[in-house]
């Protein structure tokens, strides 16, 4: 009885062991010195980088609050019809689109580049036409003495090309008439004149009166086929009496 009792206890001494074995070995080891440095360094720049954020939002917050205020002195500037700004990042061009767009004004981006893009603020009763905006395009100032010569330019161009257009079609008119030249073929009369007059008659609708072949009456017709009847009846009876 002892040594089985021996045997189960060595047993369950070994079973123990093994289970402590197992969660000393699921739980993590003590952090060594390198470690302790690399999760200081991992929170120094967790720290830092939150700390930029935060500088970057404040630095946003105040560039729209001093786009506000610019951008309604320029509201209340009644001489000022439009502004141009200094060239910009994306992220200040962004914010002041947003303003503009809040304060009821018209708002375009110009520029190449993304170093020289710049932001012009336009008020809505004073909006840039097509041509505006393609000169700012392309780089150049707006000239509105300038943009009415091209314009005139430009019509008196398109006159002289329409002109132009319907002196060519004049000259590629035939010299003489298809229907002279091809008369043996298709006649020189009108097909409307050639064509018949009907003239409605009530008894025969509107069939002329000359293309009928017979102008009897209904009831002349009848007659006349009656008396046809009558007589060859007489004749038959005729003829049955001269055989007897």
């Amino acid at each position: 009885m002892r040594t089985v009792f021996g045997w189960r206890r060595g047993l369950y001494r070994c079973k123990m062991a093994d289970l402590l074995g197992s969660i000393l070995n699921s739980m993590e080891k003590p952090p060594t010195v390198g470690d302790q440095e690399s999760r200081r360094k991992a929170r120094e720049q967790a720290a830092r980088l939150k700390k930029m954020e935060e500088l970057e939002k404040r630095k946003k917050a105040e560039f729209r609050k001093k786009m506000e205020k610019e951008v309604s002195d320029f509201i209340q500037d009644s001489s000022q019809q439009k502004r141009k700004y200094n060239p910009m990042g994306k992220i200040e061009r962004s914010i002041l689109h947003d303003v503009a767009e809040v304060a009821g004004l018209t708002s375009f981006s110009f520029g190449e580049d993304e170093e020289s893009r710049y932001v012009m603020l336009f008020k809505k009763e004073f909006a840039p036409s097509d041509e505006e905006l393609e000169a700012y395009r392309k780089g150049e100032e707006w000239d509105p003495q300038l943009a009415e010569q091209r314009r005139r330019l430009k019509e008196q161009a398109a006159l002289e090309e329409a002109a132009s257009t319907q002196t060519e079609k004049t000259q590629a008119c035939p010299n003489s008439n298809y229907r002279d030249k091809y008369s043996h073929l298709i006649g020189t009369s009108a097909a409307k004149d050639a064509a018949h007059t009907l003239e409605a008659n009530r008894s025969y609708g509107c069939v002329p009166v000359a293309n009928k072949r017979d102008t009897r009456s209904i009831e002349e017709a009848m007659n006349e086929i009656r008396a046809k009847k009558r007589q060859k009846r007489e004749d038959d009876t005729g003829a049955q009496s001269s055989s007897f």
